[in-house]
């Protein structure tokens, strides 16, 4: 997840990396992070993008695909909704 935040990842592709159930791996994640793996997962993309939103002059298609978003609508979407502002207004501080 930390080095590929833009593969396209489900609950069963990690529980199958680790040699667990579903289940078991949802349990034993959220015990040790305090969040389930895809909640932990998109604040993990979207913590990634505010980096590289204040680093870089990526564009925020980019930085969207960077990060696991299909679209800068959808990738937006979300870090507004995490942030409280939209990612451009986030680079500039407003």
């Amino acid at each position: 997840m930390h080095e590929h935040p833009e593969a396209p990842w489900r609950i069963e592709d990690l529980a199958a990396r680790v040699g667990l159930s579903r289940a078991t791996l949802a349990r034993r994640f959220t015990a040790l992070t305090g969040q389930p793996p895809m909640a932990y997962l998109t604040w993990w993309r979207l913590t990634t993008a505010a980096r590289l939103l204040q680093d870089t002059d990526f564009p925020l298609p980019s930085i969207a695909a960077k990060v696991g978003y299909a679209s800068p609508f959808a990738f937006s979407h979300a870090f507004k909704r995490q942030f409280g502002v939209a990612p451009g207004g986030f680079r500039t501080g407003r």
